[in-house]
């Protein structure tokens, strides 16, 4: 189960540069659900998503090299790039910073993943965070994977 809130950023937090990074490149297969092809460094990812906007079913399988390059040319739409920071947050949480790249350069989204339902009803985001846009359709990868932002 994933269970997340995100956030539409303004501009980038201080201190970056002390953050673990991951290069990611992602492509979709199918929209409803949402089934994703997905490299982030050097390990790729076949993610199957149910529907939802804060709380999903989430299923995460291991592809190798050739099978992502494979599936990857079968995807639809719109290759999205971005650069992922992971920003430690207080309460032991993270704040996965996404700076994305080509046809969606410019944009910025966090999210951050809880444990419960209940503990992310209960967060309050830095000051940092922009505009949440959890409920928003709009800033789902699969949608941003059909238009450029």
């Amino acid at each position: 189960m994933e269970i997340e809130r995100k956030y539409l950023l303004e501009r980038l937090p201080e201190g970056l540069e002390q953050c673990a990074r991951h290069e990611i490149e992602q492509g979709y297969l199918c929209r409803e659900p949402v089934v994703r092809v997905r490299r982030q460094d050097q390990e790729y990812i076949l993610t199957y998503k149910s529907k939802g906007l804060m709380v999903r079913e989430e299923y995460n399988l291991p592809l190798t090299r050739e099978a992502y390059l494979h599936l990857r040319e079968k995807t639809d739409g719109l290759l999205i790039t971005k650069t992922r920071y992971c920003i430690p947050l207080e309460g032991g949480l993270t704040a996965e910073l996404d700076v994305f790249g080509g046809a969606h350069e410019g944009l910025l989204l966090a999210e951050v993943e809880f444990p419960s339902q209940e503990e992310a009803e209960k967060f309050t985001p830095p000051d940092w965070f922009g505009q949440e846009v959890t409920f928003s359709t709009r800033y789902h990868n699969s949608n941003l994977s059909k238009n450029p932002f």
